[in-house]
């Protein structure tokens, strides 16, 4: 019934410090940005390899996101890597505070997290 994420929409407090993270720190390509003037808004749609997409979106005096202790609701959004250690070297190359490695109990993959500007959590977690 379901075939896979189309999208996932992140809320941002600093439009141009997070379009720059996703797309020039993150590598994603940009599809389309538009801005929204009846909702004072920018709309970026983002494609990943997989044909995924993030919506980012700013609204003026959005709040902050609750997260610790950590609130009800997504709790983060997890990237498919080659190789967790490769790419949390060029994130650490670039300023991107990343945690230490671990290794998932149930699957032995590596995975990690590092948040993006807002503070939204992000992991890393091993392809194959």
């Amino acid at each position: 019934m379901l075939n896979g994420i189309h999208h996932v929409a992140i809320i941002c407090s600093d439009y141009e410090k997070s379009k720059d993270f996703y797309t020039r720190i993150l590598g994603l390509k940009v599809i389309a940005e538009n801005y929204r003037v009846a909702r004072d808004s920018f709309k970026l749609d983002l494609r990943l390899p997989d044909g995924s997409q993030i919506e980012l979106f700013s609204f003026p005096n959005a709040p902050e996101r609750p997260s610790q202790p950590e609130a009800q609701g997504l709790r983060h959004l997890a990237f498919n890597v080659e190789s967790v250690e490769q790419v949390c070297q060029y994130l650490i190359s670039r300023g991107v505070d990343v945690e230490p490695i671990r290794v998932d109990e149930y699957t032995g993959k590596q995975f990690t997290f590092f948040n993006d500007p807002d503070g939204l959590p992000l992991e890393l977690y091993q392809q194959n």
